[in-house]
């Protein structure tokens, strides 16, 4: 399974990047505003920094305009990937940057209707949104594994990233289903090195070195 960071933190990025565990970063829009930085400077050095796919959202609702968008996008750095929210246009716009081999992250993907169609379209990635599921009482892990299921069916060579991870048991459940990607906010991933008994123990253990005789 793969680790996505979602952040558009130059400094989240490289601490993760410092573990040895990041495959790649998706951002946003919500999270550029958060960086007080210009976003193509910004979008730039985390492309230097994560040798992986770096998600960079189209804003552009029609077809006629996310295409040229998204190929000013993708001239920012060789691995970034583009995100286009689902929807008609969206569709439409994934069949033609596919077909000029640009990577597209379909995002926003709340339905296994609307995986397939993004991985018929092309996509290289589908993103379902799981926490925001689980916020309107809908099973957001359930759709991970009807999607997971779907692209076997069908050999399709689309990879699945959970995105709208709330915690660490969503991150074990998408990996239990075998979905291809997480992506998780930093301090999830923090939170997935934890563990109380771990602390305990490693207090337990320099306790205990104090006592042998040196």
């Amino acid at each position: 399974m793969k680790f996505f960071l979602d952040t558009a933190n130059l400094k989240e990025i490289r601490e993760v990047a410092s573990w040895g565990v990041l495959d790649g970063v998706t951002t946003n829009p919500s999270l550029c505003s958060k960086e007080n930085v210009p976003f193509v400077d910004n979008l730039r050095e985390i492309c230097a920094v994560v040798p992986g796919p770096v998600s960079a959202e189209c804003v552009a609702m029609r077809f006629e305009e996310i295409v040229p968008e998204a190929r000013e996008l993708a001239r920012i750095a060789p691995n970034v990937v583009i995100k286009i929210p689902v929807g008609l246009e969206g569709l439409k716009a994934t069949k033609a940057l596919a077909s000029e081999g640009v990577a597209v992250n379909m995002t926003l993907v709340f339905s296994t209707s609307q995986a397939l169609l993004a991985a018929k379209a092309g996509a290289k990635y589908v993103s379902p949104f799981i926490g925001r599921l689980d916020d309107i009482s809908e099973d957001g892990m359930g759709l991970v594994e009807e999607i997971v299921q779907v692209f076997e069916n069908y050999r399709f060579g689309t990879e699945i990233i959970v995105a709208s991870v709330r915690h660490p048991r969503h991150v074990v459940e998408a990996a239990l289903l075998g979905a291809d990607i997480a992506t998780v906010p930093y301090a999830v991933m923090e939170k997935l090195v934890r563990h109380p008994l771990t602390d305990v123990g490693i207090e337990r253990f320099l306790s205990d070195w104090k006592k042998v005789s040196k």
